[in-house]
């Protein structure tokens, strides 16, 4: 059975055997190159609401700075959370939160590196994914109507599909 049988199954999924078993693919043949993925989100909410925020005047202290760390913290427990992810030593984790008052939304960033045989893309979205859910979190008291929409991978670079833009 050639590698790329025992990685992927009749219709190309890596994270599947040939019998179309769940497993974690092998990237110890696979070379070591500089890899980055980035992702976006938003957290839509009443202006009220990102007024608050923006002012500082949230009784629970500064949403972005918490949402920010969050998101940091979770891109790097990603293959803690979803199971067929492998632990990576990641070089770099940005988390940007920026307030689009014409919008009535906030607009989250997260961009992952590393030099390494697998890409990030699920760490950058985690970030984005958790930043998001804490932002909730923190202003659900002031605003139930919030909604977390539009995650979504926008780029990434590295690796043998090298990069692609959304």
């Amino acid at each position: 059975m050639t590698e790329s049988t025992k990685n992927s199954d009749k219709n190309g999924l890596t994270h599947l055997n040939a019998a179309g078993e769940a497993h974690m693919v092998d990237v110890g043949q696979k070379a070591v190159t500089e890899r980055s993925a980035t992702a976006t989100g938003y957290v839509e909410m009443q202006p009220q609401t990102l007024q608050m925020i923006n002012d500082g005047n949230h009784k629970k202290g500064d949403v972005f700075a918490v949402a920010r760390i969050a998101g940091i913290q979770a891109a790097k427990q990603t293959s803690q959370l979803i199971p067929l992810c492998h632990p990576l030593m990641l070089t770099k984790i940005a988390v940007e939160l920026t307030a689009q008052p014409e919008l009535s939304r906030v607009r989250i960033e997260a961009t992952c590196k590393l030099a390494g045989k697998t890409g990030v893309e699920m760490e950058a979205l985690t970030a984005v994914s958790v930043a998001a859910l804490t932002l909730y979190d923190m202003c659900k008291a002031v605003d139930k109507s919030m909604t977390i929409t539009g995650t979504t991978l926008v780029a990434k670079s590295g690796g043998r599909s090298g990069n692609w833009h959304a």
